[in-house]
């Protein structure tokens, strides 16, 4: 494939932007919105939360009290990051990361890597281009040895082609922060992780997985259901970028936001509820979209794990677990698999 024209690239920085970004009647975005507002049950994927306004949401969401995964993850890495880059090995690791966001919690990674070797190539993924710009170049300034290859684009696109990036000899350690896999249904989480250690990792490379854990529902509750409203802003956005980009008629104030604990499936259930009934126009997809009062449209779950199940997806992956750190209060867990020999098929 080649590079697109907005490729971005410099001495120390480049930006490969793989994901479709149209916002006219043929975009993908487009294409997810005529099919999941069509469905009998509705329906938005979560990674359409990521425009520039959405990811500074996110970015606040992650000061929230109530938000504790960000602190507890964050209190490990700062514990343990040290202890994490040397159980690795190898004499040279690149570094990896899908999702990235910020990337605030990755300067623990990065600092660790960069005492016991002398440069660092780093290969953050993430579905907005904008957010990779900005988080690649605070990074650069705080890291003069450091080189970012960034990928803009999802997950399928991105496994594609972030292997062409590592330097030959070099282990590559992969990030996957923030409960980011329980963004997916577990099955579909053990395939990705499959596919991962399949198309990315060679044997002995390294994951690092964060995974929040299952605890008592009514602090999960408050987690994606802020007093401030915060994540509330963050679930309609998808609403106010559909009005933005396709000419919709959305009014947020006649929507609401919805999270709650299904026990007995271990996620958070993330919806936008219609306060009462009405027709939506998207007329730059020639689209009468009705709503019935109560009407729920899905846009995100969130899965929890025990040890016990993360270490079990491992090895069904084709990984093993080496170790687990939790935060002191045990709510959130740092798994850093192994990739062995048996790719699996």
């Amino acid at each position: 494939m080649q590079p697109a024209a907005e490729d971005m690239h410099s001495p120390r920085l480049s930006i490969h932007r793989l994901s479709r970004t149209e916002t006219d009647a043929d975009g993908e975005f487009a294409s997810d919105v005529r099919r999941g507002l069509s469905a009998a049950r509705k329906h938005l994927p979560p990674k359409y939360f990521y425009d520039q306004l959405g990811s500074q949401l996110f970015d606040a969401i992650c000061l929230l009290p109530e938000y504790y995964l960000t602190r507890a993850e964050d209190e490990i890495l700062a514990r343990h990051a040290s202890e994490m880059v040397a159980a690795i090995g190898g004499e040279r690791i690149t570094l990896l990361e899908l999702g990235s966001g910020s990337a605030v919690k990755t300067r623990l990674i990065i600092e660790a890597l960069l005492k016991r070797q002398a440069d660092l190539l780093y290969i953050p993924v993430d579905i907005s281009a904008s957010a990779l710009e900005t988080s690649a170049r605070v990074l650069l300034q705080s890291f003069p040895t450091l080189r970012i290859a960034a990928y803009a684009s999802d997950y399928d696109g991105a496994l594609a082609r972030v292997r062409e990036s590592v330097e030959e000899g070099d282990r590559l350690l992969a990030l996957f922060l923030g409960s980011n896999i329980g963004n997916f249904e577990r099955d579909e989480a053990q395939r990705f992780l499959r596919d991962l250690r399949k198309r990315v990792l060679r044997a002995n490379d390294a994951l690092l997985l964060g995974a929040d854990l299952k605890k008592d529902a009514r602090a999960l509750e408050a987690a994606y259901d802020d007093a401030l409203g915060v994540t509330a802003a963050f679930n309609l956005n998808v609403l106010a970028r559909i009005n933005r980009e396709f000419d919709a008629d959305f009014d947020l104030r006649a929507f609401k936001h919805v999270a709650f604990y299904h026990e007995a499936q271990g996620r958070i259930e993330i919806y936008i509820e219609s306060r009462r009934a009405q027709l939506v126009q998207i007329r730059a997809l020639k689209m009468s979209v009705a709503f019935k009062e109560g009407e729920r449209t899905h846009t995100e779950n969130s899965h929890k794990y025990s040890v016990a199940e993360l270490s079990n997806i491992a090895s069904l992956a084709n990984f093993k677990c080496a170790h687990t750190w939790l935060d002191e209060a045990g709510r959130f867990s740092s798994n850093l698999f192994i990739a062995t020999d048996a790719e699996g098929s």
